[in-house]
């Protein structure tokens, strides 16, 4: 199963760029063996202002996708729940994973509605480049969870 962060704006060099890069080299490394990978980071802009535009320029790549979208209205879940989640769906035959992250204003709703499901981390607002870290290192952590790796510990 194919895993995307599908994320809009680009991001410029910074710590947070290449602790995503960091994260998703190894989730893709971990997860070849349990059918997992590979991961990687999409990055979209939409050429006018709001979530409508916004919106236009995700929907294409959300074809045949389960998607995820990270919202604040979402669930928190925890490490273990999530890699169970990453894990069922694998098993139930899904090809591709989808977590969406929307622009400064979040996600136009028809989008949030649409998704498959809804991902928070916490009742925090994070910043975008934070929220890429923060779900490159759950993706990884799911994984190495999966895989029986020492990495998380409960």
């Amino acid at each position: 199963m194919k895993l995307t962060i599908l994320a809009v704006g680009r991001l410029a060099r910074s710590p947070e760029v290449e602790l995503v890069k960091l994260y998703v080299d190894r989730a893709t490394a971990a997860g070849r063996a349990l059918g997992l990978g590979p991961v990687e980071v999409v990055e979209v802009e939409a050429r006018k202002p709001g979530k409508a535009a916004e919106a236009d320029v995700l929907r294409p790549h959300l074809t045949d996708a389960h998607v995820i979208a990270c919202d604040e209205r979402g669930g928190a879940r925890a490490s273990r729940d999530f890699a169970a989640e990453i894990a069922r769906l694998r098993d139930q035959g899904v090809r591709r994973l989808v977590f969406m992250i929307g622009g400064a204003d979040g996600l136009d709703p028809a989008l949030v509605a649409a998704a498959n499901g809804r991902l928070a981390f916490g009742p925090q607002t994070w910043p975008h480049a934070l929220a890429r870290a923060m779900l490159a290192e759950q993706v990884y952590r799911a994984v190495t969870i999966l895989a029986g790796g020492p990495y998380h510990r409960d």
